[in-house]
């Protein structure tokens, strides 16, 4: 299971989908993530491998405030 932002993302849905649980990222946002990341947007988050939860983790903690920086 993919965990970014102190989120656990749902592994049976497409990451385009489950990056849309972090608190601040919607779906216009998820999918700049995915193509800074190069990232398949179809992709399960189940089927991430850590390499590409890694590119996620630093496109989203680089460029974007979520979860605990928003609600402050």
């Amino acid at each position: 299971m993919a965990r970014i932002a102190g989120v656990d993302l749902p592994k049976n849905k497409k990451i385009l989908f489950g990056l849309q649980y972090i608190f601040g990222v919607g779906r216009t946002t998820s999918e700049y993530v995915l193509e800074k990341a190069k990232i398949n947007p179809n992709k399960k988050a189940g089927d991430l491998n850590e390499e590409e939860v890694a590119q996620i983790r630093a496109v989203l903690t680089g460029e974007i405030k979520v979860e605990g920086a928003l609600r402050s």
